[in-house]
């Protein structure tokens, strides 16, 4: 005998003929109660049922006649495991539309969703195939504080945290044992880190928590070594959710096309060239802010060119790259006009970092822990912060970044 446990999706009486649709991680299942096939009490059981309360089905598969469904069940038995409130605040079928506020107030319903579903499926399987490609490089994942005594990368956007007698925050990011790890000598590691960023944003593109894949490698020769890393993860992790992910794809809507490398590289130089070019007024050693990603990026797609590298920023650009004349050894990787992450080559000098601590305004005396990691031997090295949730919304064409995170955290939400 056959049975399936899960959700009643869907019910329709057609007279002499019932449907009972159940849903569960592994699809929609069709639950057939032909009149004159099934009992007298399963058929008249069945209108006692409410959608989404949580049943188990027993009886017999067999090949179905219709469009939606390849086998059905014919049932002997059918028990409610536990039923369900009603009215719905939110309709997992998706036939009443709601607003995107009203599913996250109600999460855990709209994760029942097969589309939503389909989303972090192919978020699982982005950090499967990112992992596999770092293991198949030597890197050893990495476990780090979330919880510092001081600003990580000198910003001041940062969640504080009463700690007993003492004042601590929130990381921005692993970066600082990051880079503390290559003293140890691990020379290569990552971490699928969660990052607390207390910024002022309220858009479709920004979090307050998020999560990235960070790398640190060391011996490297300059920046380009740890590009080659970060195109061929991309392309690896892609591969693989368009090798195991065709069915979460289709229910999306979704083609992607695993993208081949090396990704386009342009400098900080030819890209104010190229706005300034479009009518931007815009100045060296000026960021480049959303309109100039947009534009560049336009630009880059016309060329065949989804992801690519903008490299050889200004010197002021991060503290700890690597300074070069008036450039630095820094990059972004953006894609279609939005910036994924940010890396390059570190500072391994214990001068060059004192010296660029105070360039950017800050007291190296404030880092003194940071700063004893360059005393006894630090090779060079380097790194990136790939943003999950953003390349998730780039590779599935999703309108807003909250819809990447299982329970998002914004400007104004800090519930569920």
């Amino acid at each position: 005998m056959d049975s399936i446990k899960g959700w009643v999706h869907e019910v329709r009486d057609i007279g002499g003929i019932k449907f009972v649709i159940v849903r569960n991680r592994n699809g929609l299942y069709q639950v057939t109660l032909p009149k004159k096939k099934v009992s007298e009490d399963i058929f008249s059981f069945v209108d006692t049922l409410s959608r989404e309360d949580v049943i188990e089905v027993s009886g017999t598969f067999q090949e179905a006649r219709s469009r939606d469904f390849s086998t059905e069940l014919i049932p002997d038995d059918i028990r409610i495991i536990n039923k369900s409130a009603t009215p719905l605040p939110l309709d997992p079928s998706e036939k009443v539309h709601a607003e995107l506020d009203t599913r996250l107030d109600n999460r855990f319903l709209d994760i029942r969703r097969p589309a939503i579903q389909a989303i972090f499926k192919v978020r699982h399987a982005l950090i499967k195939h990112a992992r596999d490609y770092l293991d198949s490089q030597g890197f050893l994942e990495i476990h780090t504080s979330k919880i510092i005594s001081t600003a990580s990368e000198g910003g001041t956007e940062l969640f504080p945290v009463k700690y007993f007698e003492k004042q601590a925050y929130l990381t921005q990011s692993p970066q600082l044992y990051k880079q503390m790890a290559m003293a140890g000598g691990f020379e290569r590691t990552y971490e699928i880190a969660w990052y607390f960023r207390a910024e002022d944003h309220n858009t479709t593109r920004h979090l307050n928590e998020a999560t990235a894949i960070d790398i640190e490698m060391s011996f490297i020769e300059s920046e380009e070594d740890i590009m080659q890393v970060l195109e061929q993860l991309i392309h690896h992790a892609i591969k693989g959710v368009v090798n195991d992910c065709q069915d979460e794809l289709e229910t999306l809507g979704v083609e992607i096309k695993v993208p081949s490398v090396p990704f386009k590289r342009i400098s900080y130089d030819e890209a104010i060239e190229l706005l300034q070019g479009k009518g931007m007024a815009i100045e060296w050693g000026e960021d480049l802010g959303t309109e100039s990603e947009r534009i560049i990026g336009e630009e880059m797609v016309t060329q065949g060119h989804e992801y690519y590298f903008i490299k050889r920023y200004p010197r002021n650009k991060v503290f700890y790259i690597q300074p070069e004349g008036r450039y630095c050894r820094g990059f972004d990787l953006d894609c279609k006009g939005l910036e994924l992450t940010s890396g390059g080559q570190r500072c391994h000098e214990y001068d060059t970092i004192v010296e660029r601590i105070e360039e950017f305004g800050m007291n190296p005396d404030n880092f003194e822990d940071y700063l004893k990691i360059f005393r006894y031997g630090m090779p060079t090295h380097g790194g990136f912060g790939f943003g999950l949730e953003r390349w998730l919304m780039m590779i599935l064409d999703l309108k807003n970044v909250r819809e990447c995170i299982l329970f998002p955290r914004d400007r104004h939400r800090t519930t569920p």
